[in-house]
């Protein structure tokens, strides 16, 4: 079982914590970077978490039209075998484990704000497991190939896109890399490891 971090200065202490690199996007892109989440086990390991590239998504009304705006996170995913925590087995982490904590993200970042309440949370179920079965099948018909670069070195993705966005999911060296973005393009970016997190507010 997971936990996350979604306070600011929690999201710091949890960055810091981490004993992997964090990725975001390289220094072409200009534009306002920001704390995403941390996701930890139960005996406090950070295992993964994300950085924000553009727009802060927010469903909320006063944030304007959840359909123009831009943004592109990435997510880092530690690098784990089959192994234990408090309470109990923790499966070992893959690219798939990536594009799913991407693909969930894309959804809690999109989802039809017009739609009636009383639907909201059955579509959310059925997209959520609609996103998990798409990540246990990366080979699948699903998802195509884009290569980005990663810290200056052509990557392979597996990539997807949908009416709310895309999601892409990789590999670098010691972690899993997954993203998400609305109204950036996938296919300019290049990603690459985070030495300090002071851009993003940490």
């Amino acid at each position: 079982m997971e936990t996350k971090t979604g306070t600011r200065q929690g999201a710091v202490d949890g960055y810091l914590l981490a004993d992997f690199p964090w990725y975001g996007l390289d220094q072409a892109f200009t534009g306002p970077r920001w704390l995403g989440t941390v996701g930890a086990s139960a005996d406090g390991t950070v295992e993964h978490g994300s950085l924000g590239h553009g727009d802060a998504p927010s469903l909320k009304a006063e944030a304007g039209d959840p359909e123009l705006q831009r943004f592109a996170v990435v997510v880092t995913v530690a690098e784990r075998p089959l192994r234990r925590d408090g309470t109990g087995i923790l499966e070992a982490t893959s690219v798939s484990s990536a594009a799913w904590l991407a693909g969930s993200g894309l959804l809690s970042a999109t989802w039809p704000t017009h739609m009636d309440r009383s639907l909201r949370q059955d579509w959310l179920d059925q997209q959520t497991a609609a996103a998990w079965d798409l990540a246990d099948d990366l080979s699948g018909p699903g998802w195509s190939s884009l290569t980005l670069p990663v810290d200056g070195e052509p990557t392979p993705f597996h990539y997807r896109e949908s009416e709310y966005g895309w999601v892409l999911a990789g590999a670098a060296k010691g972690v899993h890399l997954g993203a998400y973005g609305r109204g950036m393009s996938a296919y300019g970016l290049a990603l690459q490891a985070i030495p300090d997190l002071s851009a993003y507010g940490g």
